[in-house]
């Protein structure tokens, strides 16, 4: 089949998806959790093999570590699965609704988008949470993952498939797009197929999505994120916060990439914070004034501010108030996640207002910037757009609406 066979596939599924129950949904998505589980053994050694060739091929540590599967991934995988089974179905929710002086009623209710196209790269757990996201909102997934992860997505889709037929919706809801760059290229010109596309990973990726499609898009964006330890900042709870956003899991895209310092502060923190970094394995790449903190730090270059590392690498900075942290963050922000650790509510309130990123945290780990963590079951992607959708996509972010308009008779004078 060609991209466009499988997207008018997806189209056929995608009316059956529109009208389908939660009670079918939900039973799909709970016998795509069971397939997925089953074929463990499967999708494990497909991964293996995906895995050994990036090795062989010198992939950077980073983006094998997004690649690999494990045992307790593909069970969270499944797992969110049913996480999703258990929220409640947004298609048909009354958004808004009210009666006209006429007596015309007007209600806006959510509907699905129906076929979504997800463009991402080398992350398999992905293909489970879009799917399943798809499913459970109605629509029909076109998955177009990397070459890098096939032998993965081949298994994992094959497997979500038999457990979205099981329960007697089309099997064509979900399916992957394989080929080469034209088959990306037929998949972002398909307009009238496909009726949004949603790029996840890197900036090169996202950017070629953007600018080349004429279908839609909802972007998402990498996350260059910062930590400002405040002057007013409890340093035990700065240093623990720090360490999670950057060494927890380092090559996703709300780990902590540029940590900013208050200079009341940094005589006191910055030994800690170097000491403990470096216990973690983490280089720091820092101005004159942490370097002169430590002489484990290296020198930053000026354009590391603006990098989104994905590795153990920490660009830092001593600013001399709230305001020059604001403007810092004004200039480099990539507008995922952005952090304020601090004991002053009007320093928290004015990084809350002024900071433009989809998440704002005060005293928290931009971790917990996750479809999962926010309660969503699972997420396509963390929007940085202001349009429609921003921060985490989760079941409410695949939805549109339209109006439905109900008289009895009445003519417009």
């Amino acid at each position: 089949m060609t991209v466009l066979d499988q997207a008018r596939a997806a189209r056929a599924a995608a009316r059956t998806l529109a009208t389908a129950s939660r009670a079918a949904k939900d039973a799909a998505l709970l016998g795509m959790a069971d397939a997925l589980f089953a074929a463990q053994p499967d999708v494990l050694a497909a991964n293996a093999e995906d895995v050994q060739r990036a090795e062989q091929a010198g992939t950077a540590s980073a983006m094998i570590d997004r690649l690999r599967l494990t045992p307790d991934r593909v069970e969270g995988m499944a797992e969110g699965l049913r996480q999703l089974a258990d929220l409640p179905d947004p298609v048909g929710d009354v958004v808004r609704g009210w009666t006209n002086a006429n007596g015309v009623q007007v209600r806006q209710v959510r509907v699905p988008f129906g076929v979504v196209g997800i463009i991402y790269e080398a992350r398999p757990n992905v293909t489970a949470d879009a799917a399943g996201i798809c499913l459970k909102s109605g629509n029909a997934a076109l998955l177009r993952g990397s070459s890098s992860a096939l032998h993965s997505n081949r298994a994992i889709v094959a497997a979500l498939a038999e457990g979205v037929a099981s329960a007697g919706l089309p099997r064509d809801a979900v399916q992957l797009v394989e080929g080469g760059h034209e088959v990306t290229a037929d998949l972002m010109a398909a307009r009238g197929l496909v009726d949004v596309l949603i790029p996840r990973g890197g900036a090169g990726l996202i950017k070629a999505v953007v600018v080349g499609a004429t279908v839609p898009v909802i972007e998402t964006g990498t996350g260059n994120c910062h930590l400002f330890v405040d002057a007013s900042a409890d340093q035990e709870m700065a240093l623990n916060i720090l360490l999670n956003a950057k060494t927890q899991r380092v090559s996703v895209c709300n780990a902590c990439e540029t940590l900013l310092v208050h200079e009341e502060i940094a005589a006191a923190f910055l030994p800690r914070a170097m000491a403990a970094l470096d216990a973690a394995g983490v280089t720091v790449h820092g101005t004159p004034e942490v370097c002169a903190a430590d002489d484990r730090v290296v020198p930053a270059e000026p354009d590391e501010f603006d990098a989104e590392y994905l590795s153990l690498d920490l660009a830092c900075r001593v600013v001399a108030s709230l305001d020059e942290a604001l403007e810092h963050i004004a200039e480099h922000t990539s507008g995922h996640s952005e952090t304020i650790v601090t004991s002053d509510l009007a320093s928290a309130q004015r990084f809350t207002a002024e900071v433009d990123a989809a998440a704002v945290l005060v005293n928290a780990s931009s971790r917990f910037v996750d479809g999962g963590e926010f309660g969503f079951g699972a997420e396509i992607g963390i929007s940085t757009q202001k349009l429609h959708a921003r921060g985490p996509m989760g079941l409410l972010e695949m939805t549109s609406t339209k109006y439905v308009v109900t008289g009895s008779g009445q003519v417009r004078s």
